[in-house]
């Protein structure tokens, strides 16, 4: 049976209602000892912004560890233009977000941002890289910015293990029997809900509208792409043959050759008719 991949956005919302998966997969992410993680609760998805032409940020989901700590967890199907940019922008917009004018920079709180990506990044082979405020040198400025890039394309070290393994491995699933195989190898309570999660909302009809949905507008994305691709490529071959036939007009005219002998050159290099050669004559 083929479920719906955790890997569309609405699907991982759905899923993190769900605090034991929310809870392990930051533990798993941010290797936090589970035990030290009291609380991970869902927070507004709106980015607060202090004027109204201000650019509104909107992430996917947004946490709070019991330290204060934000966390947005962000999918991403698709690379679009800028994309580091966009991810260091809801970045500072999540950090600078609960600081009114005024007050202390103290109370600004750590952020993490957590981007789950379809596709590579870089040629790097880790699926899973940490971003600081370093020096060059490598010595950390500060930890109060935090991003993670999760590649879903890359594969996991077999080398090294991580607990981050299965969960890279749940988000590539893409049927009932790859679930079962993740739940017959995996310990990982959070895994294991995630699994039952997704099982029972791939048969729920409102997400699996949302997942035919998503997959029509994609096919239809792309099929216009190619047909303007192809009108492009068309107009691009026509004009082409325009040019040419301009130029061999001038160059003949340019020795004096004699209208017959045009329209003969253009019967021969662009296979016209004759009516289509004297017209192109007339027309240049």
């Amino acid at each position: 049976m083929k479920i719906v991949p955790l890997k569309y956005d609405f699907c991982i919302k759905e899923i993190m209602e769900n605090e034991i998966v929310r809870t392990h997969f930051i533990s798993d992410v941010l290797d936090i000892p589970i035990e030290d993680i009291k609380t991970v609760r869902m927070m507004n998805t709106f980015l607060w912004r202090r004027f109204r032409r201000q650019k509104q940020g909107i992430l996917d989901i947004q946490l709070e560890l019991n330290d204060s700590t934000k966390i947005n967890i962000e999918m991403q199907m698709e690379q679009k233009a800028h994309w580091k940019m966009r991810t260091v922008f809801y970045l500072a917009k999540m950090f600078t977000a609960d600081l009114r004018r005024g007050e202390a920079y103290k109370k600004a709180k750590k952020c993490i941002a957590i981007t789950i990506l379809d596709f590579d990044l870089d040629k790097r082979a880790q699926y899973h890289n940490v971003y600081t405020l370093r020096d060059k040198l490598g010595n950390i400025y500060t930890d109060i910015l935090e991003l993670h890039t999760i590649e879903l394309k890359k594969q996991p070290n077999q080398a090294q293990p991580s607990p981050l393994d299965e969960w890279h491995r749940l988000f590539n699933a893409k049927t009932q029997e790859d679930l079962d195989m993740i739940k017959s190898k995996t310990g990982n309570i959070g895994i294991m809900e995630a699994i039952k999660e997704l099982k029972e909302i791939s048969v729920t009809d409102r997400i699996r509208l949302e997942y035919e949905y998503r997959l029509k507008a994609k096919r239809d994305r792309e099929a216009e792409d190619e047909f303007v691709f192809e009108e492009g490529k068309a107009q691009g071959l026509e004009q082409g043959i325009e040019k040419g036939i301009k130029s061999l007009i001038h160059s003949m005219r340019a020795i004096d050759a004699a209208d017959e002998q045009v329209i003969a050159a253009l019967m021969t290099e662009y296979h016209l008719s004759r009516e289509e050669a004297q017209g192109k004559i007339q027309s240049f």
